[in-house]
C-alpha cells in the first residue's frame, strides 16, 4: 500500500463518518491521527506529525507542514440539504439526551434547538448565538475554505459576497479534489489509485440521520418554518455555497 499522506477535510453532515471509517480500516488506526475535531488541539497541532491519515472537522491553517506528497480532499453536498441534515441530526441528538446533561454549557446548542421554534433557532437569540448559527450554517463551505477554520465566520463577517467568494475559491485551490455525496464512486476510484488498496464507500453509511438514506431533508425543515421571510433568509445561507460548488464542478 502507498505511503502517501491522506488529509480528509470532513465537513459535518457530508457522509464524512463513512469515509473516515473506511479510510481507517484500510490505513490502520495506529496510523490515523487522534485529532478528529478542531477543539481537541491548538491551531498548530491539528496535524500531529507521524501519521498517514488526518481526518476530521479540522482547522487546516497548517496544512503545508505535512509532507508535500499528500492527497487532500473534501466531500460536499447540496448546501440546503446539509443545513437541514445538520439541524435534524442535532434535534434527534438533543431529544435523546437527558435533561440534566442538556444544562451543561457544552450542550447549549442542543438545549436551544429543543426550546426554540425553527425560526427562532436560526434567526433569534443574542449576538453570541447568532455567531454560533453563522459559524455552523451560513454558507459554511465558503467560510471554511476562505479561512481554513471550522468556526471562521467572524474572520469574514465584513467581507462582501464577492470578496468572500474570491477568498473561498483561492483557498479551495489548496485542496486536491472535491466530491459530491452522489459521487462517492469517483472518490472510491481515486482513493484506490492513491492508496493502492480498495476502499468501499458506495451504499455504505455510518452515522446516518433520522431520515432514510437518500431522503430529502430540506422540505421537512422548510415545513417547520412559521414566518414568511424565514425560508428566504435560510436560502441565502446556502446561496454562496451553491455557487462555489458550481465553480468547483461538484454536483
Amino acid at each position: 500500500m502507498s505511503a502517501r499522506t491522506i488529509v480528509f477535510l470532513h465537513i459535518p453532515k457530508t457522509a464524512g463518518q463513512t469515509v473516515h471509517t473506511e479510510l481507517t480500516r484500510v490505513i490502520g488506526e495506529d496510523r490515523t491521527s487522534p485529532v478528529r475535531v478542531h477543539t481537541q488541539a491548538g491551531p498548530e497541532d491539528q496535524f500531529p506529525p507521524g501519521y498517514r491519515l488526518y481526518s476530521g472537522h479540522l482547522d487546516w491553517t497548517t496544512l503545508e507542514t505535512l509532507p508535500e506528497d499528500r492527497f487532500t480532499f473534501s466531500v460536499l453536498r447540496d448546501p440546503r440539504e446539509r443545513i437541514a441534515s445538520f439541524y435534524f441530526y442535532l434535534l434527534k441528538k438533543a431529544e435523546g439526551t437527558d435533561a440534566e446533561a442538556l444544562q451543561r454549557p457544552e450542550h447549549t446548542g442542543m438545549r436551544t434547538i429543543l426550546e426554540r421554534s425553527a425560526d427562532d433557532y436560526f434567526f433569534g437569540g443574542d449576538a453570541r448565538w447568532r455567531t454560533f448559527i453563522r459559524d455552523h450554517y451560513d454558507n459554511f463551505y465558503c467560510t471554511y475554505f476562505a479561512t481554513r477554520k471550522m468556526r471562521g465566520w467572524s474572520r469574514i463577517s465584513k467581507l462582501t459576497k464577492s470578496e468572500l467568494m474570491a477568498r473561498a475559491r483561492a483557498g479551495a485551490e489548496a485542496v486536491d479534489a472535491f466530491y459530491g455525496m452522489d459521487g462517492l464512486a469517483a472518490l472510491e476510484a481515486d482513493l484506490h489509485s492513491v492508496l493502492g488498496a480498495p476502499v468501499h464507500l458506495v451504499n455504505t453509511r455510518v452515522n446516518e440521520g433520522p431520515k432514510d438514506m437518500g431522503a430529502q431533508r430540506w422540505p421537512a425543515l422548510a415545513a417547520r418554518l412559521e414566518r414568511d421571510d424565514s425560508l428566504r433568509r435560510l436560502e441565502r445561507m446556502a446561496a454562496l455555497d451553491a455557487k462555489l460548488m458550481r465553480h468547483l464542478s461538484v454536483a
